[in-house]
């Protein structure tokens, strides 16, 4: 799975291509460029089709039927539902916010809220497959399941505290309507997915290209020792470290990817890796801004704390299971 999903013939394809123009593989430069396009194209590709697939299945879970759903169960399973559903949402913690804000003005519980807000950018489907195409599968399912825990946990204990009262008043008085959503056709439902490819693409795009080419500079500029220093095994906060420097950046899974597949090239640990992506992708400061303007600061507070705690926790799990799954 890893070598298809890798699409090692792709790099194959890409070396012959710059040798056939009289580039030199085995220098800085050379092996940068080659390792820029590759991951561009791949990650590309990967992600319209994600993206078109995923939004077939969305187009069947609007916000009604998702709420609708999520009525229908009580307790932990509520919250296991929403942490489920998140993971056929959209890709980015930014664009799961209004619907984490639409879920909570229609009186749906706020643990199993936020167990969707937790699990929406975290362990999104296209994560899974991005992962796999890098790390392999054992390290994408574990990651998963592993996600999946944190939202449920952290939904399960925002809803034990009773922070209702933490919510803006504007959104807990919100009269949610409950308007059937209009059935699609099979046609409109694929050039639906068609337009969100296309909208999804035009956004993500930018954050992509930025990635490969910090990544590419890490690959072939960045010293392995450097790298081992900081965020290697000989750096027992590296995952505290990852996690933090994390937050004030702004991507998705596709656009941190190759950053982490070179810093693990370069001998950081995949624990310390996973838990930057987790941090970038969870916990952006664009997105903390957005919340800010739909919850009070204590709950935010809350929110980020379980938040972090559960990144750093998963971090050093994947460092002590790294040898067994890699």
């Amino acid at each position: 799975m890893k070598q298809i999903l890798g699409m090692k013939w792709l790099n194959e394809l890409i070396g012959d291509f710059l040798s056939l123009i009289g580039a030199d593989l085995e220098s800085r430069l050379g092996g940068g460029i080659q390792f820029f396009l590759y991951d561009v194209i791949k990650i590309t590709i990967l992600l319209c089709v994600l993206i078109y697939l995923i939004s077939y299945i969305q187009s069947y879970f609007p916000p009604e039927r998702s709420k609708k759903i999520l009525g229908h169960f009580h307790g932990i399973w509520a919250n296991c539902i929403a942490a489920l559903l998140g993971t056929v949402t959209p890709f980015c913690s930014c664009s799961s916010i209004p619907l984490f804000i639409g879920f909570t003005s229609a009186g749906l519980p706020l643990g199993v809220t936020f167990s969707f807000l937790i699990s929406s950018p975290m362990v999104d489907v296209g994560s899974l497959i991005l992962l796999m195409s890098i790390f392999g599968t054992k390290v994408a399912i574990i990651y998963v399941m592993l996600g999946l825990v944190v939202a449920v946990i952290g939904g399960t204990l925002i809803e034990k505290l009773h922070m209702e009262d933490q919510v803006e008043e504007f959104i807990r008085k919100a009269s949610a309507v409950d308007i059937d959503s209009p059935s699609l056709t099979q046609k409109e439902r694929l050039i639906y997915a068609k337009d969100q490819v296309l909208e999804t693409l035009k956004k993500v795009f930018p954050y992509i290209v930025i990635g490969v080419g910090i990544g590419a500079v890490i690959h072939n500029w960045i010293p392995q020792s450097f790298v081992e220093g900081i965020l290697g095994r000989k750096n027992s906060f590296g995952v505290m470290l990852a996690t933090i420097v994390g937050i004030p950046l702004y991507a998705d899974t596709f656009g941190t990817i190759s950053i982490a597949e070179a810093l693990l090239y370069k001998g950081a640990q995949l624990g310390t890796v996973l838990a930057f992506m987790l941090g970038v992708t969870t916990l952006s400061l664009p997105s903390l801004i957005m919340l800010k303007k739909a919850i009070k600061t204590k709950l935010l507070i809350v929110f980020i704390t379980m938040c972090v705690v559960g990144i750093v926790i998963v971090g050093y799990l994947f460092n002590l299971m790294q040898g067994m799954i890699l």
